[in-house]
């Protein structure tokens, strides 16, 4: 088991990734309620504020996971997260998955947070892999996790129906060994 109890502070040029604090929830509801956002993650629109409040404030305590806020260095907001959950023993790997808002897009920040995300979980554990799934749909996502060393596993096809049409699930990995070799 990983023991993912301290939460850092992780601060990169452009972005901080920080724990999540009560006052970052109105930008969290505005992105989480992004129709883009929606799309992208295969999510629906109707989000019961109550819940969402409850799951943010209890990320914090959370000592089989780690979930950080996004902070846009440059307009000091949230403007979305970094996660690695869901342990796997066998494989000593962790899902990993990111969201960017409308306020954070096309900036370099999630390539950003995704580096130094994965630079501080491999540097902190003894996982052996990262993994994640990204919708066939999502070409931005996709190309932020072949720049920080994700490479495609396997596909699991028809994942998603979005407005009439099936979209693929692209299932890609970083395994350690490839990443200490990204650090030289």
């Amino acid at each position: 088991m990983v023991d993912l109890s301290d939460k850092p502070t992780i601060i990169g040029e452009k972005v901080i990734s920080r724990p999540f604090q009560s006052s970052d929830l109105p930008y969290i509801e505005e992105y989480l309620n992004d129709p883009e956002v929606i799309k992208l993650t295969g999510s629906t629109p109707d989000i019961d504020k109550e819940i969402m409040n409850q799951w943010y404030s209890t990320r914090n305590e959370q000592k089989n996971r780690l979930d950080l806020a996004i902070v846009d260095k440059h307009i000091n907001i949230v403007v979305g997260e970094v996660v690695v959950n869901e342990y796997e023993e066998q494989h000593q790997s962790m899902n990993f998955r990111i969201l960017i808002g409308p306020r954070g897009r096309n900036r370099g920040l999630g390539t950003e947070a995704t580096q130094l995300f994965i630079d501080y979980v491999f540097q902190h554990t003894n996982l052996k892999q990262l993994t994640l799934s990204v919708f066939d749909f999502n070409p931005r996502a996709k190309r932020v996790y072949e720049k920080t060393g994700f490479v495609l596993e396997s596909i699991d096809q028809n994942e998603l129906e979005w407005e009439g049409e099936w979209i693929d699930s692209l299932n890609m990995v970083l395994k350690r060994i490839d990443w200490v070799e990204g650090q030289v």
